[in-house]
């Protein structure tokens, strides 16, 4: 009899496991069933901002072909939500009544946008264990946000942003992270007005030191858009149209001032979506807690991968059973986590030992796999940012020669420029580099392998002169050269594929996946085939 697995979740990483998981369905030996929240087919959310400001189309989002899946004998329940897991029976009840049996159960339930604690919008943040008793509620509060508030986690608000960059309305951004950076930059070229607001003294405080926010801030502003730092939100104000509809107009701070708009953009972060798991019983932290095979620490025959993972060791909990760390957030692990997913199971070896250890549903927990550390490229047309590792390092903290983390500083904020680099023992654990995009990609490369840097640091700025006199101390389209970071993908793994079959960026993203999660390496993509291009 094949295994009946039931995955919740048709987002890009539970796409991802039905793919590894094919080859299994098509034999036989696994009888899959899909539950999606989305009437959709998957797509990239991580674009979401590319197609909101026009860059991209609708088919631009797609991902995989749900009709090859089927025709394989998955089955889908799009436009469903699950109300109801009973572990003892292996049930999975869905909104409509229908129930699921299980062998192996997946959730791959991804993350909700947070709503900020606002006057004005009280009610519309979700109780983190209220469980929806339909697709249309799945990520609502107790009421719905006032109309003019969005926050860019599905199409729908894409299509309310896309309309307002289209009539160039201004927009009010809350929060400056990744996300948000890209889509207020992206939104201000394409002509819309845009402010963005933000606790902290610079923008991307958890991806860049301060001095590098804000030379991206000048950056920012230069290009448009208006950065409004310290600004804590406190409340918003609303219209009136003329069928007395409410809408957003403003956001008030607490010093008062009050920063006027059409549509706020909430870019506040994302939190799990774990009220499944905690309805089900299972152990939960600032995800659904797992171990290095995405498997449970309550139930050997659930896992969960991606957004809503949180995967960790039972013996890192405290007596307290607070867990440090939590969901990566990323594309990337969040494949990696699907692919070995798929492998173990396709194998028919998913199920754990019984008994239990502290707790832990399986008599020997799968080591808790090490990522290597990522690099942030904030995709955004001229202005380059990139950054990677410990980037907090005090530069004054350890004298020379000492042991400990040595920094390297330098700075020309009138330019826009900007690099920090953090060495132990001469190799690269951190950097940022803004304004400087050959410098950037010398030293993500260098940060990649793990290589010393040379002993003159400002050679490397060389790189970005406008006599360009250095010779680059790593080739970055070497053949194992990483391009791709969410999906591991080396100039050599592109090459070959424009060999075997046309040198286009739709051929290497279908044959190696390169360029099909963030959408930061597109560049670095369409420069190797171009390079491989060039007659001789």
């Amino acid at each position: 009899m094949p295994e009946r697995v039931v995955l919740v979740g048709y987002g890009p990483v539970g796409a991802r496991l039905i793919d590894g998981l094919l080859p299994a369905v098509r034999d036989g030996r696994i009888d899959l069933t899909v539950v999606g929240a989305e009437p959709h087919d998957v797509y990239n959310r991580v674009l979401l901002a590319e197609y909101a400001v026009g860059r991209t189309d609708r088919a631009g989002l797609d991902m995989d072909d749900r009709r090859v899946a089927e025709q394989a004998g998955v089955r889908f329940h799009l436009a469903t939500t699950v109300v109801g897991v009973d572990r003892h029976r292996r049930v999975v009840r869905l909104h409509d009544g229908i129930p699921l049996d299980y062998d192996r159960l997946v959730l791959a339930t991804g993350a909700r946008a947070n709503v900020p604690t606002l006057a004005g919008m009280e009610r519309a943040r979700r109780d983190r264990a209220s469980v929806s008793t339909a697709p249309d509620n799945l990520d609502l509060g107790g009421a719905p946000l006032p109309r003019g508030v969005v926050a860019l986690r599905d199409l729908a608000d894409a299509e309310n942003v896309r309309a307002a960059v289209s009539a160039g309305q201004r927009i009010v951004v809350l929060g400056a992270g990744v996300l948000g950076m890209e889509l207020a930059l992206a939104a201000a070229e394409a002509g819309a007005e845009v402010v963005v607001a933000y606790h902290s003294a610079a923008p991307m405080n958890r991806t860049l030191d301060e001095n590098g926010g804000r030379v991206l801030a000048s950056a920012a502003t230069a290009v448009g858009v208006e950065m409004a730092h310290h600004a804590r939100a406190e409340s918003i104000l609303l219209r009136h149209d003329d069928h007395g509809h409410a809408w957003f107009d403003g956001l008030v701070c607490a010093d008062g001032k009050v920063l006027a708009g059409d549509l706020l953009v909430l870019s506040c972060g994302v939190a799990a979506r774990t009220e499944v798991a905690s309805l089900a019983g299972l152990a939960i932290s600032t995800g659904i807690l797992v171990d290095g095979s995405s498997r449970s620490w309550t139930d050997p025959d659930v896992f969960a991968i991606g957004d809503c993972a949180h995967v960790a060791d039972p013996a890192d909990a405290d007596p307290h059973g607070r867990v440090p760390g939590g969901p990566s957030g990323l594309v990337g692990p969040g494949w990696r986590q699907a692919d070995r997913l798929a492998a173990l199971l396709s194998t028919g070896v998913a199920a754990a030992a019984p008994g239990s250890v502290n707790g832990f549903a399986a008599a020997s927990p799968v080591p808790v796999p090490v990522e290597r550390p990522g690099v942030v490229m904030l995709k955004a047309e001229g202005v380059d940012v990139v950054a990677g590792g410990d980037v907090d390092a005090d530069p004054f903290a350890h004298a020379p020669g000492c042991h400990g983390p040595q920094v390297t500083i330098w700075a020309d904020p009138a330019r826009g420029a900007y690099v920090k680099l953090v060495t132990v023992e001469g190799v690269l654990t951190g950097f940022v580099a803004v304004g400087m995009p050959r410098t950037g990609a010398e030293l993500t490369l260098l940060f990649e392998r793990g290589s010393e840097l040379p002993a003159d640091r400002s050679a490397l700025l060389r790189l970005d002169a406008p006599d360009a006199g250095m010779a680059v101390v790593a080739d970055p389209f070497a053949a194992d050269a990483t391009v791709c970071w969410c999906n591991g993908v080396s100039a050599g793994a592109i090459r070959e594929a424009a060999t075997a079959g046309e040198p286009t960026i739709a051929c290497v993203k279908a044959s190696t996946r390169a360029g099909t999660g963030c959408g930061g390496c597109v560049g670095r993509i369409t420069e190797l085939l171009a390079r491989e291009t060039v007659p001789a």
